[in-house]
């Protein structure tokens, strides 16, 4: 596996932000208004510090607001729009996001959730293990939002545990390092789920490690998270 020559980065932000209408009613969950400015400006900010030179972003639902900022506020950068012209599931638009990729492996996020991982150590883990994709995982306390991700002592990725109540655990922080051409080589269906339908369907069968990071991370996509976001934020 090569290694890129730059650092490109899928932004996942197509979704209709539904569990956040109540506090965001008219726009999509990325363009919510965090301590002043849309949450998608503290995403890009520490992407660029990050040395991520490409972008692709994945849009649907109100594409147009979402670009008319990228243009007015981030002329500088170098982007793609991979629009779906109809809701494709996390694995949908990344698939059709890939088509667009000009570099061997690329990194993916989601628009509504902010991890501060070390982007180029991501990167060099993932290249270096020759890994299909590499899962960045964060350690939380008495939580039931999300699932465990469970790891042997070389990293690899050994089970995907559902969400229940949980004292300790890793969960997927999503962010990814993925390798295009191996994503691609396998068949899916046009909707699917990243999570569901290619991570947890296919781990046994490819290389996928895990890389834990004690980052900060906020997930905008309920209220209660949107608006401690709007208090977090704020003061970094």
């Amino acid at each position: 596996m090569q290694a890129n020559k730059q650092t490109e980065c899928i932004i996942l932000a197509g979704g209709l932000g539904t569990r956040l209408r109540s506090a965001v009613p008219d726009l999509p969950k990325c363009m919510a208004p965090v301590a002043g400015k849309p949450f998608l400006a503290y995403l890009l900010d520490y992407l660029l510090a990050q040395q991520v030179t490409k972008f692709i972003f994945s849009l649907g639902y109100m594409h147009e607001v979402i670009e008319d900022f990228i243009k007015s506020n981030y002329p500088q950068i170098q982007y793609q729009i991979a629009l779906e012209s109809e809701p494709l599931g996390t694995g949908g638009a990344i698939r059709l996001a890939c088509d667009y990729a000009t570099e061997d492996n690329v990194i993916i996020l989601n628009g509504d959730t902010m991890f501060n991982v070390d982007i180029q150590a991501l990167l060099h883990l993932h290249i270096n293990n020759k890994s299909d994709c590499t899962l960045s995982l964060k350690t939380m306390q008495h939580f039931d939002r999300y699932g465990v991700v469970e790891t042997d002592l070389e990293n690899n990725i050994t089970s995907f545990k559902e969400k229940k109540q949980y004292e300790t655990g890793n969960i997927n922080g999503g962010v990814y390092a993925l390798n295009v051409a191996s994503f691609k080589s396998i068949s899916f269906p046009t909707i699917f789920s990243f999570e569901k339908d290619y991570l947890e369907k296919y781990f046994n069968e490819l290389k996928m490690t895990g890389c834990l990071s004690d980052g900060y991370f906020i997930d905008i996509g309920i209220p209660e998270d949107f608006e401690k976001a709007g208090r977090e934020l704020g003061n970094k």
